[in-house]
């Protein structure tokens, strides 16, 4: 906020500020007597004016720096009685009013306690405004961070992503005594797709595979791309034989997708081979690895046989 909008959406408490500390000074010219310069506690003035000034200064901070609203004005008005308390004390230096008078306590003591009222309520409130955009930071700082460990070509999880949930999923498997599997899929010959159509129509086959695979798999299932055209399934509660079953479902699936290029309109034939392996009481990277080396093993034979 510049300081022009300052002014503008602030000029009737500044105004107020201005209006009030100068009744204070008229008051004290029109009842009191001017002291000489040698009854001056030049302490005092320093102390009690510098304390203005820094009010001041707060005062400026505050309004620049926080947007109008309640906890702001609560904030602003606090300041200014403050301010106001020590201007009528910082006058006392100057001016000498007769004993009779008893007003000139009333306008110095008075708006302390309220300032310092209004001020911590102004505090309280903008110390929840904090906590609440604390929150909210550290649910942004978390997406961003949990958003680079996602493919960028795919709304899947990464490599990094897929370790992180086979280590929950094993220590939720082992605690809840229930199976978990894992299936890999991996596209035959896609090297010649990229080499025939293109990167980036490998790229859009990559991407129609993932949303085909994702329909196809149960809601409690999570997909995940390792690399390239490597895709992981964890399979919680799932045993080994149920797993095959749905391994063979998604080869079927991959075949039966009608992918044509976006340039001539060609359908790709597609075909995946598929590995499964049943988790036990092992390290994340052995499960992973194990799974790999079993894919290795199958793709030979499902090219073979194709």
């Amino acid at each position: 906020m510049t300081w022009l909008n300052v002014l503008k959406h602030h000029r009737w408490k500044l105004a107020l500020l201005i209006v009030a500390a100068n009744i204070g000074l008229w008051l004290n010219i029109a009842f009191g007597a001017h002291k000489a310069l040698t009854e001056w506690q030049w302490l005092d003035m320093v102390g009690e004016g510098g304390t203005a000034l820094f009010i001041l200064l707060w005062l400026a901070l505050v309004l620049k720096s926080r947007p109008t609203g309640r906890v702001t004005n609560y904030l602003a008005l606090g300041l200014c009685c403050l301010f106001f308390s020590w201007w009528m004390d910082l006058l006392d230096e100057f001016i000498r009013l007769p004993e009779h008078i008893h007003w000139d306590h009333w306008l110095e003591s008075g708006p302390m306690p309220v300032g310092m009222v209004l001020l911590t309520i102004g505090l309280y409130h903008w110390h929840r405004e904090q906590l609440a955009i604390s929150q909210q930071m550290e649910k942004r700082e978390r997406v961003f961070r949990e958003h680079r460990l996602f493919d960028k070509l795919t709304p899947l999880g990464g490599a990094d992503y897929l370790k992180h949930q086979v280590s929950d999923c094993l220590a939720h498997s082992l605690e809840q005594q229930q199976p978990l599997s894992l299936l890999a899929l991996d596209l035959d010959h896609f090297a010649a797709i990229n080499r025939q159509y293109g990167h980036a129509e490998g790229d859009a086959v990559l991407q129609a595979l993932s949303q085909l695979l994702l329909l196809n798999l149960r809601r409690h299932d999570l997909l995940c791309r390792l690399a390239g055209d490597r895709f992981v399934v964890l399979l919680p509660n799932t045993g080994e034989s149920q797993a095959r079953l749905l391994a063979l479902e998604l080869e079927q699936a991959v075949q039966s997708l009608a992918h044509k290029t976006r340039q001539h309109g060609e359908r790709v034939h597609l075909a995946a081979s598929t590995a499964v392996v049943m988790a036990m009481d092992e390290a994340p990277d052995a499960l992973l690895k194990r799974l790999n080396l079993a894919l290795a093993r199958a793709k030979p034979l499902r090219i073979k046989r194709a």
